[in-house]
């Protein structure tokens, strides 16, 4: 298992969590982006920085991730191709995509963005909370103990 992350819109407290749990675990994670960013040194932690681009970093994710992988992503189309490849995708506030939830997701994601672009103002998601941070972080440790097993 490789862990992968989708870090141009991945939130900072999210990639903390993730650089202890590579550390804790010792699994490869690397951090894709079209934007320099900041990692601790490590012999797990990667970062690849991809050419600015619509979708440049989903595309390089989907194409480098196995069978098995965790790709960390609030991206739900991005989700559905990683689901549909056989990898695991969990979003930064804790939810765990699956066959079973991936296409409501998506019909969600596509009716949403038909309100807004008839001009309907639908907000956005809310900052990441403490809970979200705690159930990111829970799943995320029972993927991995799942892994190791």
């Amino acid at each position: 298992m490789q862990i992968w992350v989708d870090a141009d819109a991945c939130p900072v407290v999210i990639k903390d969590i993730l650089f202890r749990a590579a550390e804790r675990t010792q699994i490869t994670t690397t951090l894709l982006a079209n934007h320099h960013l900041r990692i601790p040194p490590s012999k797990v932690i990667k970062f690849v920085q991809v050419s600015a681009g619509f979708d440049v970093a989903d595309n390089e994710i989907v194409k480098r991730a196995n069978m098995g992988d965790l790709v960390i992503t609030a991206d739900i189309p991005l989700a559905a191709e990683v689901v549909e490849k056989g990898c695991l995708a969990l979003n930064p506030r804790g939810e765990l995509y699956t066959e079973s939830n991936i296409r409501a997701r998506l019909n969600m994601r596509d009716f949403m963005d038909t309100l807004r672009s008839s001009g309907i103002q639908t907000g956005g998601a809310p900052p990441i909370s403490q809970a979200d941070r705690q159930d990111f972080a829970n799943n995320l440790d029972k993927l991995l103990a799942k892994h190791k097993k």
